[in-house]
């Protein structure tokens, strides 16, 4: 914990949105960058942030994460917290599954709810919540800062984007004084540019008296459409603290598709160092701009190329066949390209299913 602060991880995503992508896999280990996963962004930062613990709140295949977690997070000075199974992680005896009969956690808020005696113990001022499925570095010091100078009861980090995407996010509205004055998750017709960039710091004392108020009444079990607009209705003081630089909410695959390009852009807003290392670490990583077989594309030391690969991602252990020619493509680690494929606007998978984006056919072999 930083000095109060307890930081909560929400990692309970299926994916079922990012087709073959995410079958079979965690949406929160979803490769992303050539260089890691999703769930890494939230973990890096919060270490950077000068965390040395981040409480994880999983539910669905929670084991696979918590093993996943433990192999590559769990390390001096810093690791995950798993909650009720963390002390046999820390014996040595691995997951314990829940008895039978317990209540499902139907939502993010029933996830701090089922797991606030690991959230809300003795020395916890505020509450961090982090999301596992967002691509960005920032530093949550200054957030946390601020949010302690102003005595709001939350603050919410924010973004502004083209106003023809603000549908598909948590739209936010602030008056003059910088204090929150509407959230409509995903409105219909937005009335600002502004969005919920999905983190946020509560006081504790205040997050725990919603979400008990909450708890037992016809609710959606949600952050963004309960708690926030709860506490709006309330009457306690909402600030915003805007995310400056690259933030971007991988919910679809097309999304996924269109942050891998903006990785190989000539001017990219989120660069190679920034990027976690756990994917494969000890491989180097770089952006080749002009290259026999290579152009501007984001590729590992160990690459073998026998085709082209032009404006790509792509993990360790790619090879790409005689003649193959990839373009605006991901490919996942180990991926192989036949020899003479064409591929184009696509991710290829670990095991060469071939997930075209452009046409949204689902999933083919080259």
């Amino acid at each position: 914990m930083a000095d109060g602060v307890r930081a909560a991880l929400l990692a309970g995503g299926e994916g079922r949105r990012m087709g073959p992508l995410g079958h079979g896999r965690l949406k929160p280990l979803v490769p992303f960058g050539g260089s890691c996963r999703l769930i890494d962004f939230s973990l890096a930062n919060a270490e950077a942030s000068g965390f040395d613990e981040v409480l994880l709140l999983s539910q669905y295949e929670e084991r696979q994460l918590m093993d996943d977690l433990y192999r590559v997070w769990w390390r001096p000075g810093f690791r995950v917290h798993f909650g009720p199974y963390d002390r046999s992680y820390r014996e040595g005896t691995g997951y314990r599954p829940p008895p039978p009969g317990g209540t499902p956690e139907r939502g993010t808020a029933d996830a701090l709810i089922r797991k606030a005696p690991h959230l809300f113990g003795p020395g916890t001022s505020e509450v961090l919540v982090l999301h596992a499925d967002h691509v960005y570095r920032f530093d949550y010091g200054p957030l946390i800062a601020a949010h302690r100078r102003s005595g709001a009861a939350l603050t919410v980090a924010y973004q502004r984007i083209e106003r023809r995407y603000v549908h598909l996010f948590g739209m936010v509205e602030f008056d003059a004084s910088g204090s929150l004055t509407a959230f409509v998750e995903k409105p219909a017709e937005p009335t600002s540019d502004l969005v919920f960039a999905a983190f946020c710091v509560f006081d504790a004392a205040r997050l725990h008296h919603y979400l008990e108020k909450l708890d037992g009444t016809d609710w959606q079990h949600d952050i963004s459409r309960d708690v926030i607009p709860a506490m709006l209705a309330g009457g306690e003081r909402i600030l915003g603290h805007e995310v400056p630089g690259h933030w971007e909410d991988i919910g679809t695959v097309d999304r996924y598709h269109r942050a891998h390009l903006a990785l190989v852009d000539a001017a990219p807003s989120l660069g190679l160092a920034q990027l976690p290392r756990t994917v494969r670490p000890e491989v180097r990583r770089e952006v080749v701009v002009s290259a026999p077989g290579v152009d501007r594309s984001l590729v590992p030391g160990d690459l073998v190329n026998e085709g082209v690969l032009e404006q790509s991602v792509a993990f360790p252990g790619v090879r790409v066949g005689a003649g193959a020619r990839v373009s605006r493509s991901v490919l996942l680690p180990g991926a192989v390209v036949p020899a003479g494929a064409e591929i184009d606007s696509a991710v290829v998978l670990e095991d060469g299913t071939v997930q075209s984006v452009a046409s949204r056919t689902g999933a083919a072999r080259v």
